[in-house]
């Protein structure tokens, strides 16, 4: 039931019940007033027909005339009840009336000089009030019918429920105007704030209206202000955090007192393989022995110190700290890539120190076996070309290190021009001239139409160009090395194809590694660095580009290195 029909509802019941209130205590107090005033009235008669009794006078033509003149009943009755004169009653009928000495109000008179006395008459046949007062001859009766008193009192009552329902109807009009001035901006203030709890921050109340009604409006218009305001803060802030756990990428697992899951951002879901949408209980992280430890110790209000452990072949580094409502927070840090960057950095020392150690070795041990005068010219000579040929190597390996060195730091930058490629293949192909025809190895360029003319720095191109001619014409021992360019949708490909011994499959991801060799005894016996194809991956990267390699075992391999358009 809404408001409007409770107000009718409650008014009509308060006005019904007002009214039959006030035509109780309206009925019962008039019924007393005009049975006091009635009773006075009486009194006051029956004194002056008193005055009016005397001894030689008749009883009963006194009664008659007095209750003629008064529209009463008048009784006389002598001092011993005896009935001598009654208005109702002549001759006969007065022989046969009661004798009245033991009436209440003749009782009350001969006792206190006056006496009231209200029943039902036996002589008349009605209800009856009396009153009586003592005189010298005995006593003066004035009665009056109580039917008189009870029209009067009915008339009154019917009066006070005409009165009544004209003031029901008027209450309800007033109470249903007034339910509807009071329900209608309820109602819009109840849907406004339905709206607000709902989210629709916009929503404001259009009511201005003075009173309660209207100081309501105006507080529920500001509460929605800064409701809005702070939730517009809250917003902020949260897209704000939430932009600054994404944006790093360290994995943030945040955890509730209940042991829910409640954020997480991108770079833990990915280090921790999870796809559930939070909220979502804590249980569903992987069951890793390490972060259900360091959860456990931090839900408890123990903070877990930087360890390290491996998930999903990844190396990272967890740490736990408790919150103050009881739960937790985890952080992860990948370190597989620094893991494996030292790694690399421990090999390439190693590697380095190999590669050195070999061709100064043998400077050393032929620069020793030169000092001793024993040995023949000949033999002096051929110790000096070894000496020469292994000073060359460590030199191409200082240049080649160099070269890396400077592409990594991002110390050199290409300057990409429309390059002839054929001119440049023939430029690296006359290098191993003489180291092809040894072989018996068929040189060959192979352009394609609209290939002619990557976009590439020059010097970057003959370098990259030179190291796959030079690896391909050192691991083909028959067959042809062939440097050929292909046009693709943007930009150009570039690449050597040899028919040599071919790299197995296995080794394919790993040949681009600086000083990774297939087959290490054969690499270094042929005279290779293990840095070239290094080379050629930064020198393609530095242009934008991509390398690629594909190999089959015992039939040859193929690099290419794509340059894009500019």
């Amino acid at each position: 039931m809404n408001l409007a029909k409770r107000l009718l509802l409650g008014s009509l019941v308060l006005v019904c019940l007002l009214v039959a209130a006030i035509v109780a205590l309206s009925g019962s107090r008039l019924e007393r007033r005009l049975v006091q005033e009635t009773t006075a009235e009486l009194t006051r008669e029956a004194r002056l027909i008193g005055l009016s009794w005397k001894a030689a006078a008749s009883a009963d033509a006194l009664a008659d005339s007095a209750g003629k003149a008064l529209q009463r009943r008048v009784t006389l009755i002598n001092s011993l009840g005896v009935v001598l004169g009654d208005s109702h009653f002549n001759g006969e009928e007065l022989q046969h009336l009661e004798n009245h000495s033991t009436r209440p109000e003749v009782v009350a008179a001969r006792s206190t000089g006056a006496g009231v006395g209200q029943r039902r008459s036996a002589s008349a046949g009605d209800d009856e009030l009396y009153v009586a007062i003592r005189h010298p001859l005995g006593f003066v009766r004035v009665s009056i019918s109580t039917a008189i008193v009870r029209d009067i009192v009915s008339g009154a009552r019917r009066d006070v429920l005409v009165a009544g329902l004209i003031a029901v109807i008027g209450s309800l009009l007033l109470a249903y105007l007034f339910s509807r001035s009071v329900t209608r901006p309820v109602v819009e203030l109840r849907d406004v704030a339905r709206a607000i709890a709902a989210g629709d921050l916009d929503r404001r109340p259009s009511i201005s209206a003075p009173g309660e009604i209207g100081d309501l409006a105006t507080a529920l218009h500001r509460m929605s202000d800064q409701l809005a305001t702070r939730l517009h803060a809250l917003e902020a802030d949260d897209a704000l955090m939430s932009a600054l756990l994404e944006s790093i990428n360290e994995g943030v697992v945040a955890v509730s007192g209940r042991g829910s899951v409640v954020r997480l951002n991108e770079s833990a879901r990915e280090l921790l393989g999870v796809r559930n949408p939070v909220p979502f209980p804590a249980d569903r992280l992987p069951q890793e022995p390490a972060v259900r430890a360091a959860l456990r110790n931090a839900m408890s209000g123990t903070p877990t110190e930087l360890r390290e452990m491996v998930f999903n072949a990844r190396t990272l580094a967890l740490t736990a700290r408790p919150l103050p409502d009881g739960g937790a927070v985890l952080a992860l840090l990948d370190l597989t890539t620094r893991r494996r960057l030292e790694t690399m950095r421990r090999d390439f020392v190693a590697n380095v120190s190999h590669e050195l150690k070999t061709p100064l070795t043998v400077i050393g041990g032929f620069g020793e076996t030169l000092l001793d005068e024993d040995i023949t010219p000949d033999q002096r000579r051929q110790f000096v070309g070894t000496i020469q040929a292994n000073v060359v190597r460590m030199q191409r390996i200082v240049d080649d290190l160099l070269d890396l060195a400077r592409y990594e730091s991002g110390g050199w930058t290409p300057n990409p021009v429309s390059v002839d490629v054929t001119a440049a293949a023939s430029e690296v192909l006359a290098l191993v001239q003489r180291e092809a025809a040894r072989r018996s190895l068929e040189l060959c360029v192979m352009i394609a139409a609209g290939a002619e003319r990557p976009t590439a720095d020059p010097t970057a191109l003959r370098q990259i160009l030179q190291n796959l001619v030079e690896n391909a014409v050192r691991y083909t021992s028959a067959g042809s090395v062939t440097v050929f360019a292909q046009r693709r949708d943007n930009g150009t490909v570039v690449g050597v194809r040899d028919t040599g011994i071919g790299i197995p499959r296995e080794h394919l991801p790993r040949i681009f590694e600086r000083f990774y060799r297939v087959d290490a005894g054969r690499s270094r016996e042929v005279g290779g660095t293990g840095l070239g194809l290094a080379i050629v991956k930064h020198l393609a990267e530095a242009h934008g580009g991509s390398v690629r390699a594909t190999s089959t075992v015992g039939a040859g391999s193929e690099i290419a290195v794509f340059f894009p358009d500019r």
